[in-house]
């Protein structure tokens, strides 16, 4: 059966579901959607290499199948985020589908921003809702218990390393290793090997760029952006401790210009030789073992580093969510099931080689024989940091709300970003990392203490 008339079996029977929640929010939005007539669709998402694929396959593959033709507009991360942002704020119906991250999803399904998709899951047995891994499909799960979106690739972090460089110099890296053993085999590649530095970390600011690495850092060394009764945390002993001794390492033995170097800068630094470590997004394994890489083969991967936690690793997506002033969920659906499917991951491995398929959301991707023969030297690696990731307690200490790397609340985009720069700041040398915790603790009360007065 061609996939056209399965899917649109589906369609039909989950638009009866969802019709009174479409007129009800489209109503509510001033008009329809902005796709105009017809079977297309817009799409917004963000100009990661694993979208921009999925751009150029969908027309031949996606396109020619079911005849609905899917607008796309790709836009950098930032840029992305804020067009997002306004368009499904004030529900203008432009777009139906963009992409979100888990850190999105549960605001704007609070807000009534999103399509719950639990009536199109129930009826898409192709799909195999069950295969998509729990933890990714919780953080995609509103307050309410409902499914507000579902994920196009996932990720948590780990720590790369050179295993030429560290069997060159007699250095073993552990099965898990702590923090403290980082900075000291760091220290000790740095002081070793010519042209090399011991490590590269993120020092960029963004919330999504230096706050990510840092905060699990900060987790596993026992401290905590806010407690459980909202009261802010950046000045605390543990926070304190945590910030310091990320700053010192990426000082003394991180990469040049570390300020400005973000998640690119150190994939690139790790490609081109210039460090021996990089602990970072899972997601970045596949670069480094790509047929081109000229590292390819001499990287071993291991959990990410922990002080006082089981675990560190932080817990990401990229997802797809309905606008819901969109006319044209179920054709939206019909897209998003394709894009997000065990039928699309093959098609890019046997296209675009097994490197490229948008993995971290399907148990079936690990059990893929293609798969585990191209990603042998961290597939498991990166199947166990996503399953161990707990963003109800990532730390030692309850949290207000969930969040890894990040805190779930529409106040930590700006907040974060905030003491992203204060903290890029002291890694440039040009302030303390105390001077930068105690304006960065001012900015976090000032967002506490809105929460502790509700």
């Amino acid at each position: 059966m061609r996939r056209s008339q399965s899917r649109r079996a589906i369609r039909t029977a989950a638009a009866v579901t969802v019709a009174g929640a479409l007129l009800a929010s489209c109503a509510g939005a001033g008009g329809g959607s902005g796709s105009g007539d017809g079977d297309s669709i817009n799409v917004l998402m963000v100009n990661n290499p694993q979208m921009t694929q999925l751009q150029r396959l969908t027309a031949d593959h996606f396109t020619k199948d079911t005849g609905i033709k899917v607008n796309f507009t790709v836009l950098p991360e930032n840029e992305v985020r804020d067009k997002i942002s306004q368009d499904f704020a004030n529900q203008a119906g432009q777009y139906d589908v963009a992409t979100i991250s888990n850190y999105e999803t549960s605001i704007y399904a609070r807000n009534g921003w999103l399509h719950e998709l639990d009536p199109y899951l129930r009826d898409d047995e192709a799909y195999d809702v069950q295969d998509i891994l729990t933890p990714i499909q919780l953080s995609l799960t509103g307050e309410d218990g409902k499914l507000y979106a579902q994920p196009f690739y996932g990720e948590s972090s780990f720590l790369m390393y050179r295993t030429d460089v560290f069997e060159e110099h007699g250095l073993t890296m552990p099965e898990q290793p702590t923090w403290t053993e980082v900075a000291e085999l760091a220290a000790e590649v740095d002081a070793a090997e010519s042209g090399m530095k011991g490590i590269c970390l993120r020092g960029l600011p963004g919330w999504g760029e230096v706050i990510a690495p840092l905060t699990s850092v900060v987790n596993t060394f026992g401290g905590t952006w806010f407690t459980e009764d909202w009261e802010a945390q950046l000045d605390s002993p543990e926070f304190t401790e945590a910030t310091q001794f990320y700053v010192d390492l990426v000082r003394e033995h991180g990469q040049s210009g570390a300020a400005q170097a973000g998640y690119a800068e150190c994939l690139n630094n790790m490609v081109q030789g210039n460090t021996a470590m990089w602990y970072d997004a899972t997601a970045g394994a596949g670069s480094l073992e790509a047929d081109d890489s000229p590292v390819a083969g001499n990287i071993g991967y291991v959990p990410a580093p922990v002080e006082q936690t089981d675990s560190s690793g932080w817990l990401y997506t990229w997802a797809w969510g309905v606008q819901a002033a969109s006319q044209k969920a179920d054709t939206a659906w019909e897209f998003i099931s394709w894009a997000s499917s065990k039928e699309y991951e093959e098609l890019v491995g046997e296209t675009l080689g097994w490197s490229n398929v948008p993995a971290g959301k399907r148990a079936s991707t690990y059990e893929n024989a293609d798969y585990q023969e191209h990603a042998a030297a961290f597939y498991q690696v990166t199947h166990d940091a996503i399953a161990a990731a707990d963003p109800i307690n990532p730390g030692v200490q309850p949290r207000p709300v969930p969040g890894i790397q990040f805190v779930t609340i529409p106040e930590f985009a700006d907040l974060g970003t905030k003491v992203s720069q204060e903290i890029s700041s002291a890694i440039a040398g040009r302030q303390t990392v105390e001077q930068a915790l105690a304006k960065s603790q001012t900015l976090a009360d000032a967002v506490a203490e809105e929460y502790r007065n509700r």
